[in-house]
């Protein structure tokens, strides 16, 4: 039976939006450890990473907003992810905003590297996160993880990326709000990008086994980064940036049992989760939900329920 490691990340640096700190602290409240143990998963809660003290730094892009405090968090995540692969754990990352994952994807494609096998990304997101601290235009380093883990140029002040994941390996999925200079690069790329269009045409099925099938062929591990916004806001509001257009309860549920089903997940980060934009702990609690499916809970085990 896999054991599952709980990291807290309390990261609010990648955009200027306050409130994911507290995503942590929320996924626990919602009941993400009692999920995991009722069915059947060793589950230990390893506690909040802290960040480590802050080196001086300054980005030659004048927008970038809390580099050091960023690279920090990559440095620390990098560190706790690759301690529990390492063990022989799957970790559950509860963050947290999205540039958590430039530590988390290093500490796995580090351990990857290690193991002799090829790590995938599965990123579930409505953004394709792929500028770098030179191109953004916002400053929001949660904008920049995919670049990161792809090897783009522009982040020579971050820790070298261990082992930078092909883009044949990277599966953007669900995206719907992607600006022009990152869909310029994207295209340069070998990255498969799902977004909403493709699915709406193919549906969610064929696209995810497509990635899923590759990953089996290959031995590859599979990192799934899980953004509250890959849902839609009518369903997901504890996020701060929403995009109208996401997926379905049982879209997303969908993908979570095919993930489940597949046998490839090795870790997993839940990220932008904001509980001050939540109602009564809804997205936690759905977040916690689909946690359940990628274990293995099935649609006939959720009793009816009420958001009162």
């Amino acid at each position: 039976m896999t054991q599952i490691s709980l990291i807290g990340a309390p990261v609010d640096s990648g955009q200027r939006r306050l409130g994911c700190l507290m995503g942590p602290a929320a996924y626990r409240v919602a009941g993400l450890a009692t999920v995991l143990t009722e069915l059947g998963y060793p589950t230990t809660d390893l506690g909040d990473v802290t960040l480590p003290p802050l080196q001086p730094i300054a980005s030659p892009n004048p927008a970038v907003d809390q580099l050091a405090e960023t690279i920090a968090w990559t440095d620390a995540l990098s560190a706790s992810v690759r301690d529990v692969l390492g063990q022989g754990r799957l970790p559950v990352i509860m963050g947290g905003d999205h540039s958590l994952a430039l530590g988390t994807v290093a500490g796995a494609a580090a351990h990857a590297e290690a193991a002799g096998r090829p790590l995938f990304v599965l990123w579930l997101d409505a953004h394709s996160d792929f500028h770098t601290p030179l191109t953004t235009t916002s400053g929001n380093l949660h904008g920049t993880p995919v670049a990161y883990i792809a090897g783009r140029d522009g982040f020579e002040q971050f820790p070298p990326f261990p082992a930078v994941v092909p883009g044949e390996r990277i599966c953007l999925f669900g995206i719907r709000s992607v600006d022009a200079a990152e869909h310029a690069a994207l295209h340069e790329t070998d990255i498969a990008i799902n977004d909403m269009r493709v699915l709406d045409e193919r549906g969610i099925v064929a696209p995810l086994r497509d990635f899923l099938e590759l990953v089996h062929a290959q031995n590859g591990m599979l990192h799934v980064s899980l953004d509250v916004d890959f849902l839609d806001p009518s369903i997901a509001p504890a996020v701060g940036t929403t995009v109208p257009g996401g997926a379905t309860f049982r879209e997303a549920h969908l993908v979570c049992e095919l993930i489940h089903e597949s046998g490839l997940m090795t870790s997993l980060d839940l990220v932008e989760l904001n509980p001050f934009l939540d109602d009564r702990g809804r997205t936690a609690k759905l977040m916690v939900d689909l946690v359940g499916s990628l274990m293995g809970k099935k649609v006939f085990d959720r009793p009816t329920r009420s958001f009162n």
